[in-house]
């Protein structure tokens, strides 16, 4: 009778015991649900410069000459989407043809030595987004066995109505990053790849200045694979 007794508040303590480690199972994986939960949240952030919006604006782009050797389409790649992503995000905005813009670079050799005024005149634009690119790389510096790319800009906007039309009405800084991999070697992608991946992060960033869009509230915690068929997300 005592040795049943004693199996039976045994088989009770195993019980408890049972219940309370699987409440505390059930407890932290609530708590990782909720934390990755909140890892995925996104937010919207509104653009930086909205002074867009209906008016008539002219797209330039310029690099370096050492830069433009090594990627001698970057100017023309980076400028066709910048116009394309403006012109789907923009209210009202009225762009003036790359081609035109084109034209008048190689038609005056000495443009990005104007003032910023003279450049929009001569432009007859009211807007102009001048997008001048410091840096454009594939590899991290001294190694072309690993893919790295990254490209750096500064971004400004010049008002040909504004109070100092030479001055630049508003700068940003801009770098994009491509590939999010760490350490991916050159055998695992081809240049064409990434620097195609590297065009399309760069000129979204640059899109972003002029446009709302959505941005992961955690970037380094946030994993894009969860959120591919968001249609709203450009990650």
């Amino acid at each position: 009778m005592l040795n049943r007794i004693r199996s039976i508040v045994l088989c009770g303590i195993l019980a408890a015991t049972g219940a309370v480690a699987g409440g505390c199972a059930l407890s932290y994986i609530g708590a990782g649900m909720a934390q990755n939960f909140e890892y995925q949240k996104l937010i919207e952030v509104l653009p930086k410069y909205e002074g867009l919006e209906h008016q008539t604006v002219a797209v330039v782009v310029d690099a370096d000459l050492a830069t433009l050797y090594e990627h001698p389409t970057l100017c023309d790649t980076v400028a066709e989407g910048v116009n394309k992503r403006l012109s789907d995000r923009v209210s009202g905005i009225r762009l003036l043809p790359q081609r035109l813009v084109r034209d008048w670079q190689f038609s005056t050799p000495q443009w990005n030595a104007l003032p910023y005024g003279d450049i929009a005149r001569q432009l007859n634009v009211d807007r102009v987004v001048l997008v001048d690119i410091q840096d454009f790389r594939l590899h991290p510096r001294g190694n072309r066995w690993m893919w790295d790319g990254e490209c750096t800009a500064m971004v400004g906007i010049i008002e040909r109505d504004g109070v100092e039309p030479d001055e630049m009405a508003d700068i940003f800084h801009v770098t994009a990053r491509f590939p999010k991999l760490k350490e991916l070697d050159r055998q695992s992608a081809t240049e064409q790849a990434i620097r195609t991946g590297l065009y399309v992060e760069f000129i979204k960033h640059v899109g972003w200045i002029f446009h709302a869009h959505l941005e992961p509230k955690y970037p380094d915690k946030y994993k894009p694979e969860l959120d591919r068929d968001n249609p709203n997300l450009e990650l």
